[in-house]
């Protein structure tokens, strides 16, 4: 606490630092704790460990015999529990010295363990609510001792006196709260048993609430659902899932028990019926020795298994000063290893049981699964079959996939997917769209597991090769028509061909890749660096690099019409209108340029119309 007058020291001394409280607990509730409403959790978390060191004194006494009862009745709110009480040199030792934790030094160095609380200053929580902290305490320690009165102030004063035995005639604690006027929210009675409700739901040891009108209410009246006994095991998983339901606001798929005895933990993983957004990670509900730790503890389980939330209890995980959030080391760590293997035996088991399950996980979470496999070597082989992909097929699994195509072609891309898809299904081709996270990376790994499929990468020249082409009399008849179209649309590096290909009623394919566009780039970059020899390299690479193509399609009637155009400036505006169409069902963004030739040859073949009716 803050000494209005320090001591005068020697020269030289060692001096004792001062500490200003209102500044410390404007940091506490800024900085440290997330809301006022940890001054309930510090509150119940003193008690739970007085009742500890209680049962470590009295080991033979059942653990239900002490308890904690909690009273607010708008007026006050009051904590009362059956522990280990303080003598008065305790409570001038650990009450009034900010940081010391309120257990003997002792007992921290040998049960460290046994406590929820390790910081020393959740007392102080309560200055966030009330202005004044009011303690009596009697020692089990010490039996003979007296009650002790402690009055800690907001302005950094307190006060000790000792009290008559009839005070507080059993051992024990009663912490008593006067609340400010503008902290109603978090102290009147109802929020108070929402509070601890919240909080010391799973709390081993009985807890009541009482709000002045009599009678205490259970604030935790049964143990954790994973703790109970259940005639069946359908009984069992059906109690889980309702419980899952309750805690996070969703039926789960499916639940997975979690229980590590090497760091006494227990739980239960809840598998959510939708999909998430990529790399979306839920908080999950972490409970240290039966108080709630944390919502919103991401770090308990890998990156990837974001289809999943858990709520769980355990004795060895070390929560953080503000105990909101857990302390990262190497049982954490191991913990979260621990939780990964046991989501990868589930998702193992379902697939060999339950396939039905197994469909509508993956339907929900492919994505999860996807990225698990890319890095699991038995998950790949285990599911990579199963995983739906997008192909010129539709939407379908591997398996199916491959049983109708022994050569598995993969895009690079979403865009050059769709360029493709409708071409290379009517040529009987099995392309599957590689451009989604995972995807491209996933279908190569087919042949491991099923070593008669090939799979390969799919270029322009690929699929131009599937496409027929026409017969040397109409390509001679087109010749003229395809040299105006190709100098139309020279700049945009692109070449024009003629095919023959299905379905008759697309005009036109555009196959225009990546290392076409960059090529465009390097050629543009050329122009601007025109001569020396900068300008040379670029314009060697350009002459190198593949183009993109135009392909157009002898089976369209609009095509036939269009090669037979002998007017020069017609057939210009015909090859850049079949041009822009093309782009745009390739449904990549368009550049400028060609949104600016989409308009300019629709409005010329508008003229041109015009001018030919009138």
């Amino acid at each position: 606490m803050t000494l209005p007058h320090p001591p005068v020291s020697p020269a030289g001394a060692d001096r004792t630092f001062q500490v200003d409280l209102r500044g410390l607990v404007d940091l506490l509730s800024h900085h440290l704790y997330s809301s006022p409403r940890v001054y309930l959790r510090e509150l119940l978390q003193n008690a739970v460990d007085a009742l500890t060191a209680r049962h470590s004194l009295e080991p033979g006494v059942p653990a239900d015999a002490f308890g904690i009862r909690l009273y607010a009745d708008g007026s006050v709110v009051r904590v009362e529990d059956d522990g280990v009480g303080l003598t008065e040199a305790d409570v001038h030792t650990f009450l009034a010295t900010i940081g010391r934790s309120s257990k003997r030094a002792e007992q921290i160095a040998d049960q460290r363990a046994d406590f929820i609380g390790q910081f020393g200053i959740g007392l102080l929580s309560c200055f966030l609510v009330a202005d004044e902290i009011h303690v009596v305490s009697r020692s089990a320690r010490t039996p003979d001792a007296p009650a002790v009165e402690w009055r800690g102030r907001g302005d950094g004063s307190y006060s000790v006196r000792t009290l008559p035995a009839t005070a507080r005639p059993r051992p024990g604690t009663t912490v008593t709260l006067t609340p400010r006027a503008d902290t109603d929210e978090w102290t009147r009675p109802d929020q108070v048993h929402a509070l601890a409700q919240h909080f010391g739901s799973l709390l081993r040891h009985p807890v009541t609430f009482d709000d002045g009108r009599g009678g205490g209410v259970p604030v935790n009246p049964e143990p954790a659902p994973w703790a109970r006994t259940y005639p069946t095991p359908g009984a069992r998983s059906r109690a889980l899932a309702a419980y899952g339901e309750e805690v996070f606001g969703f039926a789960p798929l499916d639940t997975i028990d979690l229980d590590l005895p090497a760091v006494g933990l227990k739980g239960i993983a809840c598998i959510l019926p939708e999909a998430v957004p990529a790399g979306r990670r839920h908080g999950h509900r972490v409970h240290v020795k039966g108080m709630l730790l944390s919502e919103q503890a991401e770090e308990i389980l890998p990156e990837w298994a974001f289809f999943v939330r858990c709520v769980l209890d355990a004795e060895s995980l070390r929560p953080t000063a503000s105990r909101e959030s857990l302390y990262e080391d190497d049982t954490l760590a191991a913990v979260r290893d621990a939780f990964a293997d046991r989501l990868r035996a589930w998702i193992a088991r379902t697939a060999a049981s339950d396939p039905d399950l197994l469909g509508r996980f993956l339907q929900a979470h492919h994505l999860a699964v996807k990225s698990l496999a890319v890095h699991d070597d038995e998950i790949l082989r285990m599911l990579l079959p199963w995983l739906p992909f997008e192909t010129t097929d539709g939407h379908a699994t591997l398996d199916e996939f491959a049983r109708t195509h022994r050569t598995v072609l993969v895009t690079s891309s979403v865009e050059e997917f769709r360029q493709v898809a409708a071409i290379a299904a009517a040529a009987g081709l099995g392309v599957v769209n590689g451009g989604y996270t995972y995807d491209r990376e996933l279908v190569h790994r087919l042949p491991e597991i099923r070593p008669e499929v090939s799979v390969a990468d799919l270029d322009p020249a690929t699929l131009t090769a599937h496409l027929d082409p026409v017969d040397r009399e109409t390509e001679l008849a087109a010749s003229a028509y395809l040299a105006l179209a190709r100098d139309a649309l020279a700049v945009f590096d692109c070449d024009v061909a003629l095919r023959t290909f299905q379905p008759a009623s697309a005009p036109a394919l555009l196959l225009d890749s990546r290392e076409a566009r960059h090529e465009r780039t390097r050629s543009q970059l050329a122009r601007e660096q025109q001569g020396g020899v900068w300008g040379d390299i670029l314009g060697h690479l350009r002459q190198d690099a593949p183009r993109a193509q135009l392909i157009l399609n002898q089976l369209n009637p609009l095509v036939r019409t269009a090669v037979t155009i002998d007017e020069p400036e017609l057939a210009r505006t015909s090859a850049e209108a079949l041009y822009g169409q093309a782009a745009l069902l390739s449904r990549r963004p368009l550049r400028p340029a060609e949104s600016s030739l989409i308009n300019r040859s629709f409005l010329d073949l508008l003229a041109h119309a015009l001018r030919k009716d009138s």
